[in-house]
């Protein structure tokens, strides 16, 4: 069977699961997710045998550390995997739930009902975990799903995709209601972006390459966001001891993470006393810091920042520093340069954090706390599918109910319009 036909089957076959998706009861979507979950921790040793032609190839294939650890399923991401899903099926299902309601002068009720999105496909690099995260979330949600993950884990991904699939046809629900894509060709990517018909959302989950590449080959809206080029900004009069735990965390606790921060920005009143202790720190973790010339002022030791600084995102141990005369120098560099992901200020002062909240465009801003809290589970999403920087149709973290839309609902008693 060629790739083009296989995709066409599974785009086709989803948009059929979805039908039945969309009025599946709750509670038969909860046990599913938990009998998956006990099925995953019982065949562990097979998943993880599957997964070990997967290492070996990797390693054949020259892959990193940093990417073999990623591709690892060890006894812990299984159980990882099964907490997840349990999670998942405790959280309050979406479907259903109306959002608003009014009555109208005529008497009309109106109101809005969440619905599923359909079919969702999702492409993705690495971490088999992403499988049965995604597949979890969407399956919640009462959506289809199609999962193309890299050919890097197939193995691995089919052998996860087993596990799901036996338990949908036991338990009587669709099986094509998750699929994951058989073939490692990028064809297959290239065909599944062309099944605007019976695919009503993409999302892509990695590298900004990935998801450039996605964007461009579309015929299907795409959640996405490429990068996390995010800011702390360290106001005037700004509790110091605060701002220097939450910087810290902020850039050093995963430095690899989109979340992670990637420029300081100081107010000049404060950037004399704050920067040599908390650049002390910053070089005592290994944190190469790149200044601008107010800052290498004050920091001498300090490399120069280039423009290209600005906009980087690192994600490694380097950090940009700017010191800025003002908030609205701070807030006018965020929109320049940052990625509408995680924007923060640490502040005393309460109207400065209301104004800061409004003006900043980001998917998440924060007041006195770490970037690191742009995540799923820890906002107490339960889960996520990923983070939005787009606003059409969810902005940041995107639990169960960013997998939803709404309709109109309408009730009358014989209304007709004049």
């Amino acid at each position: 069977m060629s790739i083009e036909t296989i995709i066409s089957n599974m785009a086709r076959s989803a948009r059929a699961a979805s039908v039945e998706m969309a009025r599946c009861e709750s509670r038969k979507k909860d046990a599913v997710l938990i009998k998956i979950a006990d099925r995953l921790e019982a065949e562990g040793d097979r998943i993880q045998a599957e997964n070990r032609k997967d290492l070996e190839r990797g390693r054949e294939m020259g892959l990193s550390d940093a990417m073999l650890d990623r591709l690892s399923i060890k006894p812990a991401t299984i159980t990882g995997m099964a907490d997840g899903l349990r999670e998942v099926a405790d959280l309050e299902d979406p479907v259903g739930a109306v959002t608003k309601s009014w009555t109208r002068p005529n008497g009309l009720q109106v109101s809005r009902m969440r619905i599923p999105l359909g079919v969702i496909g999702i492409i993705y690099e690495s971490r088999p975990n992403v499988t049965i995260d995604a597949a979890g979330l969407c399956f919640k949600a009462g959506n289809a799903v199609i999962l193309r993950g890299g050919s890097e884990a197939l193995h691995s991904n089919q052998a996860l995709a087993d596990v799901v699939g036996s338990v949908l046809r036991e338990s009587g629900m669709p099986e094509k209601a998750i699929q994951v894509v058989p073939v490692r060709d990028r064809e297959a990517v290239h065909l599944l972006l062309k099944q605007e018909e019976h695919i009503d959302l993409i999302i892509p989950r990695g590298g900004e390459g990935l998801i450039r590449f996605v964007v461009e080959n579309s015929k299907i809206p795409v959640l996405k966001h490429y990068k996390g080029v995010c800011h702390v900004y360290v106001d005037e009069g700004a509790d110091f001891q605060m701002a220097e735990k939450i910087c810290f965390n902020a850039k050093v606790q995963r430095p690899g993470v989109c979340n992670a921060l990637e420029t300081l920005l100081v107010h000049e009143t404060a950037a004399p006393a704050f920067l040599p202790p908390m650049a002390d720190r910053f070089q005592a973790a290994g944190v190469e810091l790149r200044g601008c010339e107010e800052t290498r002022r004050i920091l001498p030791r300090v490399a120069e920042a280039t423009e290209a600084d600005w906009e980087a995102e690192y994600l490694d141990l380097i950090l940009a520093v700017k010191v800025v005369a003002d908030m609205d120098e701070a807030i006018a560099h965020m929109t320049r340069y940052g990625s509408s992901h995680t924007e923060t200020i640490v502040t005393s002062d309460y109207r400065r954090a209301r104004r800061f909240v409004r003006e900043v465009d980001a998917s998440v801003v924060m007041v006195n706390a770490s970037t690191r809290f742009n995540d799923g589970g820890q906002l107490g999403l339960g889960a996520e599918i990923g983070i939005s920087t787009s606003k059409l149709h969810a902005f940041g973290p995107m639990g169960v109910e960013e997998l939803t839309t709404t309709k109109f609902v309408v009730f009358g008693d014989g209304q007709i319009r004049e």
